[in-house]
């Protein structure tokens, strides 16, 4: 199931096993979702209740996205023809990963957050990927594509059309410095790219906000 292996490739690249299963919180029938959910124009959503201190997690995928995706595995082949249902699913099962391992650490998340470190996971996963089925060349292109010619709607996002924003220009300035540390090839350059990710994924969103800055 391509979401399991999408969790897989991102406990891989930041070291952070889980004992949940993606698959296991999946939801796939807008009707049974609460009413406020049922109407929202998009294709993803991750549904959270604190429930007297226990954490719930869903997260709706619409069904003709997952189908499609698996009719035409990205981790097989990933084209221009199902990147977006790619990074649709990416997205959700991002959230879900970084929300559960900072819940197994007692650490609250901001919304900010799971919308940053999506935007660099896709990016990343999708970089890497690309190398992998095609060793011969680094996708430069990538970073245009998903930060530069993005667009946040508002009738989508709403009030929250600002935090959108700011997510995705602070997750551009890291992924161009990302860019930087996996172009070259070698062992050296992506054990150097795979230290920054791992230790960006740990800091709180602050001192994020702060190492970004500090990129230039």
């Amino acid at each position: 199931m391509v979401v399991r292996q999408i969790q897989s490739l991102l406990e891989r690249i930041y070291d952070v096993p889980l004992a949940q299963d993606v698959a296991h919180y999946l939801l796939s029938d807008r009707s049974a979702l609460p009413a406020e959910f049922r109407t929202a124009p998009t294709d993803e959503q991750l549904l959270v209740a604190d429930d007297c201190n226990e954490l719930a997690i869903g997260l709706f995928l619409e069904p003709a996205v997952l189908a499609r995706l698996d009719a035409a595995n990205p981790h097989l082949v990933l084209n221009s023809a199902n990147l977006a249902d790619y990074w649709t699913a990416l997205e959700g099962v991002s959230h879900f990963v970084y929300l559960a391992w900072n819940a197994g650490h007692d650490r609250a998340v901001s919304l900010h957050e799971l919308e940053l470190q999506a935007e660099v996971d896709k990016y990343v996963a999708t970089a890497l990927l690309l190398c992998a089925q095609d060793p011969t060349r680094f996708p430069v292109e990538l970073h245009r594509v998903l930060f530069e010619r993005a667009r946040v709607s508002e009738a989508l996002a709403g009030d929250r059309a600002g935090l959108y924003r700011r997510a995705n220009h602070y997750a551009a300035r890291f992924c161009r410095h990302l860019g930087g540390l996996l172009a070259p090839a070698g062992a050296r350059a992506r054990s150097l790219a795979t230290t920054e990710l791992r230790r960006f994924y740990r800091l709180t969103n602050a001192m994020k906000m702060r190492h970004i800055e500090c990129l230039g």
